[in-house]
């Protein structure tokens, strides 16, 4: 089995991350067959909570070449498979100003089933943006040395 993982990757520099949670994706067949082939991006998606359910919305996932009349939606709402109580704890949390729920990376477990990790997060500065990229600047001048050293 493949390891594939999809990644948000503006997510660690635009956000401060609190609490990460893995869920599991209500899914189409169709739909799991094109997260599969790596066609889907979870780079502007973001989670709500509705009725006491969580939804992902604007997930984008391609529709299947061979799908015909079966076919998904590509960016419908799709719901998360979480415990009622990591549900609860989460709209306890959301309900602090300043705080998302946002899509940190999907993968397929060791039983074929696709997960996404969901972050509770906090928007980032400007300053703290420039401050993450000085130490990534910082990081590869060191790396650079070391190897000429």
């Amino acid at each position: 089995m493949s390891t594939l993982k999809i990644k948000n990757k503006k997510a660690k520099f635009e956000y401060h991350f609190i609490d990460t949670y893995t869920a599991g994706i209500q899914l189409l067949g169709t739909e799991i067959k094109s997260i599969r082939m790596g066609k889907a991006s979870i780079a502007e998606s973001y989670c709500v909570i509705e009725k006491g359910e969580v939804f992902v919305r604007n997930m984008y996932i391609q529709e299947y070449g061979n799908g015909g009349f079966t076919n998904h939606q590509p960016r419908r709402d799709r719901k998360l498979l979480l415990n009622k109580s990591e549900i609860t704890k989460i709209d306890r949390k959301l309900k602090t100003k300043g705080l998302a729920l946002i899509c940190s990376l999907m993968f397929i477990d060791e039983k074929g089933r696709a997960k996404l990790n969901i972050a509770l997060a906090e928007g980032k500065k400007l300053h703290d943006k420039r401050h993450d990229l000085k130490e990534k600047d910082d990081k590869r001048d060191m790396a650079r040395r070391l190897k000429n050293f």
